[in-house]
């Protein structure tokens, strides 16, 4: 077991039982052209994390954990898109509309994909989504299952929509979650600082929150 400096308390977790969920880090949220820019959103903000992105993956990789990455992916026909989701707001172009990139956020599209940064490599998982929460309409329950994993760490964007949602589903599901908070991002900062609290409040409601820092220090 390795326990690492966290709020509320401290967190234990064994490697062969804990797999790295990296939310959402495609094109169409962090590059410009992509969705996140349609919606009048600066995705720099979103990119800056790319590089502390990067050091935790090559480290989780390199102590021999399961990463999972999801892509929020809909089908080329958007029957999983329903309108509530696609007319919302008034973004320049909506889901399934041709942008710079492709189709917006829908599968195979070049925007669709994970930045080259973060890329998958064999063996790791590879999930699209077509909700906020990573179990929604998926089977990433049955295959943490199937690998015994009890502890999730997480990672990407955002942090109060995707990676926010993700946690409390498997917090509901029974995993014990934490989000490295230097690896994750909102186009909106302060939205960002109000979900850390929240996560953590009241002895871990939802999970644990820590630096990514305290994760490297631990696995060498």
């Amino acid at each position: 077991m390795k326990t690492i400096a966290a709020q509320p308390f401290t967190f234990s977790f064994a490697v062969a039982s804990t797999a790295l969920l990296i939310i959402d880090m495609q094109r169409d949220f962090i590059e410009p052209g992509g969705f996140g820019a349609t919606l009048g959103n600066d995705v720099s903000l979103l990119s800056a994390i790319v590089p502390t992105c990067q050091t935790v993956l090559g480290a989780w990789r390199r102590a021999g954990g399961l990463v999972v990455h999801t892509r929020e992916s809909h089908r080329t026909d958007l029957s999983d898109c329903p309108p509530s989701k696609r007319n919302r707001g008034a973004p320049t172009l909506r889901i399934g509309d041709v942008g710079p990139m492709g189709r917006i956020l829908v599968a195979g599209e070049p925007g669709n994909q994970i930045i080259a940064e973060l890329a998958p490599v064999a063996g790791e998982i590879v999930l699209d989504k077509p909700g906020k929460g990573a179990f929604y309409a998926t089977n990433l329950h049955n295959l943490l299952q199937a690998r015994g994993i009890t502890h999730l760490l997480f990672m990407g964007v955002t942090t109060e929509v995707c990676v926010q949602t993700s946690m409390r589903e498997a917090n509901d599901r029974g995993y014990d979650s934490l989000l490295l908070t230097d690896c994750t991002e909102s186009y909106f900062p302060h939205f960002k600082a109000a979900t850390v609290e929240m996560l953590h409040a009241q002895g871990g409601i939802v999970g644990w929150t820590a630096p990514s820092a305290a994760l490297l220090d631990v696995l060498g």
